[in-house]
Parts: C-alpha cells; structure tokens; sequence
C-alpha cells in the first residue's frame, strides 16, 4: 500500500514567522498536534506540541514570540507520496517519531502528513504494534 492512500492530505501548516499562541491555537482549532513550518511552497520545518511545551514554554519562550528557526524541529523527517507504507514505519520506528510529513516526488512540495494512527487504521496488527512499540521505547 502507497503512502498517498492513507495520508491526511488536509494538512494545516503555518509559517516560521507567525508565534507560539498562534501555533498553539492552530493546533487546539484543528486538534492536532503537529503542524508542518512552511516558507511558501517549501517545508522548512515542523512543530508539534511536544516542541511548544519543551522548547517554548518550559524554557520560558514569550508565546508572542515568532517560531523562528530555534523552536521548530529541522532537519524534516519525510517520505514521498509514491513510497509503500512500510517504508514510513520503518522511519518512525528509527527516529522514534508519531508523524511523518509526506512531498510528492516531482517537485517536493508537501502533500499529506501520514501518521502512527494512519498506518495503524490500514496495516496489520502485528505491524501496528511493532511500530507502536519502537516508538514509545525511551531513548
């Protein structure tokens, strides 16, 4: 099965300039919890709200302060719209991450995110709780 069948291609992004609150609002609005960080057409970045917890509130970070380039989590993480589901897994099991960002191959632009509830929702139980697993594990 190819990423592009089970991605959310709804995706809320938002730009580095714009602020922690308005993250964070972007987020509670659209309850998610992970917003690609794009510059036009180009990802540059991603925040999740693990990000605005740790890197902004915890370290004391104004939340009408811009995302800038020291909040958001780069380099980004990817797989393309035409690889296998499989091959998603195995980069979220490596990076011990929830959500991966999805370009499409031609001209990288990004076109979904595919998540661990994604690959959950349409693969094996043995591969969702291998995934589920690897990623919870304590660094």
């Amino acid at each position: 099965m190819k990423l592009r069948e089970i991605m959310s291609k709804d995706v809320q992004v938002i730009h580095p300039d714009e602020t922690l609150q308005m993250a964070a609002q972007k987020m509670r609005d659209h309850d998610i919890g992970f917003l690609p960080v794009c510059e036009g057409e180009r990802l540059v970045g991603v925040i999740t709200d693990r990000d605005l917890a740790l890197r902004g509130i915890a370290a004391g970070v104004n939340a009408k302060a811009m995302l800038g380039r020291d909040l958001m989590t780069s380099p980004i993480i990817y797989c393309f719209e035409d690889q296998d589901v499989d091959e998603a897994a195995q980069l979220m099991e490596e990076y011990q991450i929830r959500r991966v960002a999805v370009l499409s191959r031609n001209d990288k632009r990004l076109v979904g995110v595919v998540s661990l509830g994604d690959i959950a929702k349409n693969s094996t139980k043995e591969m969702s709780a291998e995934v589920l697993q690897s990623v919870s594990e304590p660094t």
